[in-house]
């Protein structure tokens, strides 16, 4: 079989696609390194109310954000906090998920740098509480139990409803 040439005006393939083996050790990484929304709350629904997901939910943000809404059954532990506050909260041998606002923040991401600098086996959740919501998941708010409708552009609507990934 023969490559077929690139146009010089393509721009997706202006840079030549990784090598499998380079490609498949990225894409490892990442998945180490994240996790989906989706992925996320089918863990904490088949763990139960008191059940163990086998990992620990940490909301990153501010008490404000916590206030206006949260994933159940997550720890409040802003990014702010973690060097003080982690050890009290966390329990070393669990892994940590970590979430801030949505895909524009990058609390979540410096609290995993922060967590893994600590000795903690740490994942993101892509999307954070943005995408929790918008993906039609409950969450908790300082006035109580709420949910929203899916967005259909993040996840698919209707009864059985499965996105395939």
């Amino acid at each position: 079989m023969t490559a077929t040439p690139i146009p010089a005006d393509n721009p997706v393939l202006r840079v030549a696609p990784a090598d499998p083996a380079e490609a498949a050790a990225h894409f490892a990484a990442s998945l180490a390194l994240h996790a989906d929304v989706s992925d996320v709350a089918a863990a904490l629904a088949a763990a139960g109310p008191d059940g163990d997901p086998g990992f620990a939910l940490v909301d990153t943000r501010s008490t404000q954000a916590w206030d206006q809404g949260h994933v159940p059954g997550a720890l409040h532990l802003p990014t702010a906090l973690v060097d003080r506050t982690a050890d009290r909260l966390l329990d070393p041998a669990v892994p940590v998920v970590t979430y801030c606002w949505g895909p524009g923040c990058n609390g979540a991401t410096r609290a995993a740098l922060a967590l893994s600098l600590r000795g903690y086996r740490v994942k993101e959740m892509l999307g954070g509480f943005e995408y929790w919501v918008r993906e039609g998941f409950a969450y908790e708010t300082d006035g109580g139990a709420e949910r929203r409708l899916p967005d259909p552009l993040t996840a698919p609507v209707g009864k059985d409803a499965d996105c395939g990934c």
